[in-house]
């Protein structure tokens, strides 16, 4: 009877190596379909082409310059109006007003969710407050922003702070309440608390709402800002864009309404494409937050 424990003879045995040259190439080039499919700039370059080609039939089509300028047109009275400062100063302006109540409305948000953190009574009122002035429109308080500020800037700001406060509020408490309870353990362990807690441990591992709640907040105060500047649009003795589309309106001059629309949608495109991807690529995509 054989040993059960002894091992098997294996035959032994040698393969000739093969040509190969018959092999298909292990890295083919790309065609241009691939190319273009794989470059997210330059589809989002053809969805741009290929909305001012529609445009700009359909403008053709209709044949009614005060109804529905061209493309070509309103681009020609875009260029000459940033030239001529009639559009770049009422830009500048609307920017200006736009980054202080951005900046205030995201301190006051910081402050807000802070408090909401470190005590149970925070958290109370910022849920009573998010509950009350979360549905009521920033533009809604216009009407009270001009008794108690006047005519000017701190209007505008005020406005800008209530479009700004809740949209940030309510994704950065989002992400706080998402963060594992293992992060929070850590932080604890290592006797953190208040700011510093939040800091150091909530704010990096909800950075991805966060940043959500960023780009809703600024898409809040930038309609709001037109649409504020629309209403009454003097600031500081100079209208901002949304004031240039409003005269614009009352002179009958449409294409002048549509560059004025059209540096709305510019810049929009500039600070979510430009600004923001920035700052996603070097935070939450770079820590493998967003795919």
């Amino acid at each position: 009877m054989p040993d059960p424990s002894a091992a098997a003879s294996r035959p032994e045995f040698e393969l000739a190596p093969k040509d190969i040259g018959t092999i298909a190439a292990v890295e083919a080039p790309l065609s241009l379909i691939e190319r273009i499919s794989g470059n997210t700039a330059l589809r989002r370059a053809l969805v741009l082409v290929g909305l001012a080609l529609l445009w700009q039939l359909y403008a053709v089509w209709l044949d009614d310059s005060l109804l529905f300028p061209s493309f070509t047109e309103t681009v020609r009275v875009f260029v000459a109006d940033m030239l001529s400062g009639a559009l770049s100063d009422r830009i500048l302006t609307s920017i200006r007003v736009l980054l202080i109540g951005y900046a205030a409305g995201i301190a006051l948000a910081a402050v807000l969710t802070t408090l909401a953190v470190a005590t149970r009574i925070g958290n109370d009122i910022l849920s009573v407050l998010t509950a009350m002035f979360n549905p009521l429109p920033a533009i809604a308080l216009l009407p009270l922003a001009l008794i108690w500020f006047g005519l000017g800037t701190p209007s505008l700001v005020f406005v800008l702070i209530h479009g700004v406060l809740w949209a940030v509020v309510l994704n950065t408490s989002a992400g706080f309440r998402a963060v594992p309870e293992t992060l929070r353990m850590s932080g604890r362990n290592f006797g953190l608390s208040g700011p510093r807690y939040v800091v150091l441990i909530l704010m990096p591992a909800a950075a991805a709402p966060i940043l959500a709640g960023l780009k809703i907040g600024w898409a809040f105060a930038w309609r709001t800002l037109i649409a504020a500047e629309l209403v009454f649009g003097v600031s500081s003795r100079s209208g901002g864009l949304g004031w240039y589309i409003f005269q614009a309106r009352e002179e009958l001059e449409t294409a002048r309404v549509f560059a004025g629309l059209l540096a709305v949608i510019l810049i929009g495109l500039l600070v979510e494409s430009v600004i923001f991807r920035a700052i996603e690529e070097r935070t939450v995509r770079r820590w493998g937050m967003q795919r």
